[in-house]
């Protein structure tokens, strides 16, 4: 009975949670950055830092999962950066595998939509082939779209979207002054990554740091933000829950 008394507690306050959350303050678009999990890792006493990526990757479906229940329809998961690709091949090897791995699997499901975002050319060709086919298999799937960045970088992102748009109005016979007469912030975002989605209205850190590490840089220009000490493989659905009520009490500014 006592050891039970926690987990009864913690159900009834996710319940109390889930119940002050306005179905329509829900954010159409979450992103979230999963920190934490090489950290997590050498906390537990692992020597390798595999036990730590396998943790967190294990914890993805289950964010997946809490997002479909609050009416979330599109997430953005920050895997690995195209910077975190210059790492020794000791440590980038193993965390490849398992994001290999985790995507095949949310794929298999049938149950969300994946699109893979960021710079595929960077990427070991099994693990390029991996995303290619997760996103084929998956065009027709009516579920919630997961934006899974691997190899992502938004510098990278946005110098890309720049670079299609003057080939695609060059291909026109558009000269570089009448581009520049009618260049918008519009024609940019139909080239990046996200072309067609919302923005990211909460974007959600663990492990406690404060940066945006190169995450959505365009994206997330007016997006609410959410810093959650937890390390990625420990975040709980409370702490979900709390980010969600958190940007639902929010008085959203689109400027200063």
């Amino acid at each position: 009975m006592t050891m039970a008394l926690p987990g009864l507690l913690y159900r009834i306050y996710q319940r109390r949670l889930t119940a002050s959350i306005p179905s329509e303050r829900v954010p159409r678009h979450v992103a979230v950055m999963i920190d934490g999990n090489r950290r997590w890792a050498r906390a537990a006493g692992a020597d390798d830092v595999r036990f730590g990526y396998d943790a967190g990757a294990a914890k993805v479906p289950h964010f997946l999962g809490w997002c479909e229940e609050v009416g979330v329809r599109v997430v953005t998961i920050y895997m690995l950066s195209a910077d975190n690709l210059r790492r020794p091949a000791e440590d980038v090897d193993p965390l490849l595998e398992v994001i290999g791995g985790l995507v095949g699997e949310l794929a298999a499901t049938g149950r969300w939509r994946i699109h893979p975002v960021g710079a595929r050319d960077l990427l070991p060709e099994r693990i390029a082939q991996v995303l290619k086919d997760a996103e084929e298999t998956t065009a027709e799937v009516d579920g919630v779209l997961v934006n899974v960045a691997v190899g992502y970088g938004g510098r990278r992102e946005v110098t890309e979207a720049v670079r299609a748009l003057l080939h695609e109005h060059a291909d026109k016979g558009t000269t570089i002054e009448d581009l520049a007469e009618v260049l918008d912030v519009e024609h940019i975002a139909a080239h990046l990554y996200t072309k067609g989605q919302p923005d990211p209205d909460l974007v959600i850190r663990t492990s406690g740091e404060l940066r945006m590490s190169d995450f959505l840089l365009w994206q997330s220009a007016y997006s609410e933000f959410f810093f959650c000490e937890a390390l990625w493989p420990d975040f709980r659905k409370v702490d979900f829950l709390r980010a969600i009520r958190a940007y639902a009490a929010r008085n959203r500014r689109y400027g200063l």
